[in-house]
């Protein structure tokens, strides 16, 4: 045993069979010396009843002072009763991020998740998780790591909350099935964007605007149905995309959904619903309501003609959802109720549905108009009587 020197490492000789040095004054600090004249500092230890072995470095890359720092390190942590070897094992052994997106996209989205939140999700795997923490190890991902990538996107604060939210859930799973063991979720206490609800819905003349493109729109009058029916209705896109025939009951005006976001459900459905469903040609061999260009399959994609028909209609901006508010906002102009208007709408939760109570805005108005008009009647002396019907 020699105290390990540079002068001593660089006096080790290489032989045909490798072999060790070990230091005289730190017990388990050792040098190995390769056949090949390759040497590389380890330290050695007994964890668990095992002689372990991790390597430090490579000699030339670190300095002999250098590798006795780790090695110090390494053994103070052995004392401690930590094995850091076993620790090491289990870091070769982690996946890197992209490797259990992959795991959990198809293990866990799949299974328990509905196929539109399993393309969700790998949107925002493939696009955003990917490119920018892909290559690093489940276990080795930090808060700070998070961090940056959710201020990378700041400038589309939706989909950098929603991005986050998805690898939230990654980290919760890798937990559950042990893959990541320290207890600490990196997306916990990271603050998301404030985001801008956009509640747009269509005032009478934006409707019959809509209403005249819709019945020249000879070209794709899937389409047209699609958005007919959206409006009639208040359903999500989805929902109408998917409606059979078979799930449609016209005797009794409703919908019979065996799947939404929601879960099954009963649409109920107003005449002009029915009417427009007669109008539909039903096609053979073909079970949808809104027919696609491929036999036997949907309409899959209402993005590019809504983009053409919104455009004729002068209505640029306006999303395919804003469909849904704008029924929630005419149910409410005519005087239903919220609880009302959310068994319409399918919601199982009140607050999903107070989102539109703002939207009832001329009882608001008309009273917000009646105290103005008092209030100036005082101001000048005009006798309430005169005030309430306006006549100040």
């Amino acid at each position: 045993m020699l105290n390990i020197t540079k002068r001593t490492v660089d006096a080790a000789t290489p032989t045909d069979k490798e072999f060790f040095v070990w230091d005289n004054k730190l017990k388990g600090f050792g040098l190995r010396v390769y056949p090949s004249g390759r040497k590389t500092y380890l330290a050695q230890f007994r964890a668990g009843g095992r002689l372990r072995r991790i390597n430090i470095g490579q000699h030339g890359i670190l300095t002999p002072e250098q590798a006795r720092t780790e090695a110090i390190r390494h053994l103070s942590e052995v004392r401690l009763g930590g094995d850091p070897a076993t620790d090491r094992d289990k870091r070769k052994a982690s996946p890197t991020v992209s490797e259990f997106a992959r795991r959990f996209l198809n293990e866990h989205v799949a299974v328990h998740c509905k196929p539109s939140t399993y393309r969700e999700y790998e949107r925002s795997v493939e696009l955003f998780l990917n490119p920018k923490l892909g290559a690093l190890r489940i276990i080795d991902v930090t808060r700070g790591d998070v961090v940056r990538l959710h201020q990378s996107m700041k400038d589309t604060p939706y989909q950098a909350n929603r991005t986050l939210g998805v690898l939230s859930v990654m980290f919760t799973v890798a937990h559950t099935w042990e893959v990541r063991t320290d207890g600490v979720n990196p997306c916990w206490k990271v603050k998301r964007f404030k985001e801008i609800k956009r509640e747009r819905y269509l005032t009478p003349e934006e409707l019959a605007r809509l209403g005249e493109v819709l019945a020249l729109a000879e070209s794709e009058p899937e389409a047209a149905n699609c958005i007919r029916l959206l409006l009639l209705t208040g359903c999500r896109l989805s929902e109408i995309q998917t409606l059979k025939w078979e799930y449609i009951d016209f005797d009794g005006s409703f919908f019979r959904l065996p799947d939404s976001k929601t879960g099954a459900k009963l649409v109920p459905v107003g005449k002009a619903v029915i009417q427009t469903l007669n109008d539909i040609p039903r096609l053979k061999n073909n079970p949808y309501v809104i027919a696609g260009r491929v036999e036997g399959q949907h309409l899959i994609d209402m993005q590019k003609p809504w983009r053409r028909l919104r455009k004729r209609a002068g209505l640029e901006g306006l999303r395919i959802h804003d469909l849904r508010h704008s029924f929630a906002s005419d149910a409410l102009q005519l005087g239903q109720d919220l609880p009302m208007i959310g068994r319409l709408l399918g919601h199982t939760q009140v607050q999903t549905t107070a989102r539109y109570a703002h939207l009832k805005t001329d009882p608001i108005r008309m009273a917000a108009d009646e105290v103005s008009n008092a209030i100036a009647g005082a101001l000048s002396g005009t006798p309430k009587a005169d005030v309430k019907s306006g006549e100040v």
